[in-house]
Order: C-alpha cells, then sequence, then structure tokens
C-alpha cells in the first residue's frame, strides 16, 4: 500500500504527463481531515478533463488505489476526483479562477511540484 505522498506524486506524473497545466499541490492534512493533499491543475479543454481525470484514474487504480467517488465528470468545468488520502481537482480556467481554491486554502503549505515532475 502507498503513502499520501506516493500517490499525489504518481497523481502528479499522471497529470503532467497528459498536459495539465498550473499544477498545485497543497498540503492539507494539518488543516482538514477531508485528504492530506489537494491537487489542482487547469486543463484547457472539457475533452483535455476528462483525459486527464481518466488517466489519474487508471494509474491511480493500477496502484491500487481507486477513486473513491468521482463528482462532474459530465459537467464540463470542474472534475474532482477522491482518493481519500489526495483529491484532485480539474478545471478549466475560467472556473477555476471563479472557485479560487488556492485563496481558499491559503493555509496550506504548496508542495516545489518541479521537483516531481522532473523525476
Amino acid at each position: 500500500m502507498l503513502t499520501p505522498e506516493e500517490l499525489m506524486k504518481l497523481a502528479v506524473k499522471a497529470l503532467d504527463g497528459k498536459k495539465a497545466r498550473d499544477l498545485v499541490v497543497l498540503k492539507t492534512y494539518e488543516l482538514t481531515v477531508l485528504a492530506d493533499y489537494f491537487i489542482i491543475c487547469t486543463a484547457g479543454s472539457t475533452t483535455q478533463i476528462k483525459t486527464l481525470s481518466d488517466e489519474v484514474g487508471k494509474v491511480l487504480t493500477e496502484a491500487g488505489e481507486p477513486p473513491r467517488r468521482t463528482e462532474g465528470y459530465r459537467g464540463g468545468g470542474w472534475v474532482l476526483l477522491d482518493f481519500g488520502c489526495i483529491v484532485v481537482h480539474i478545471f478549466l480556467n475560467e472556473t477555476r479562477q471563479f472557485y479560487d481554491l488556492e485563496r481558499l486554502w491559503s493555509d496550506a503549505e504548496k508542495v516545489d511540484v518541479s521537483a516531481l515532475i522532473t523525476q
């Protein structure tokens, strides 16, 4: 069984591999019981949202951690994938700006994503 940090790294690499933009990872385990990490990224289209959510779902399921819940898959502007210890948010740009999760969770420490995607 993988740790929350290992799952987060797998998810980030999967999203980066499918060209997710503006990847942000927030450490939330000290702030909420909802998840240890929030991963937030932007997609260029609803098609890319589906591609990104399918890819991260596939990679983490293969690692033994299928999503517990998926929200918004048919809605288009925002998909949330809940893996228990990590939650992945995939947005269209306008929707991401509107909800501004980085501001809402501004007390959370940011993870240096550049170090994760160059490995």
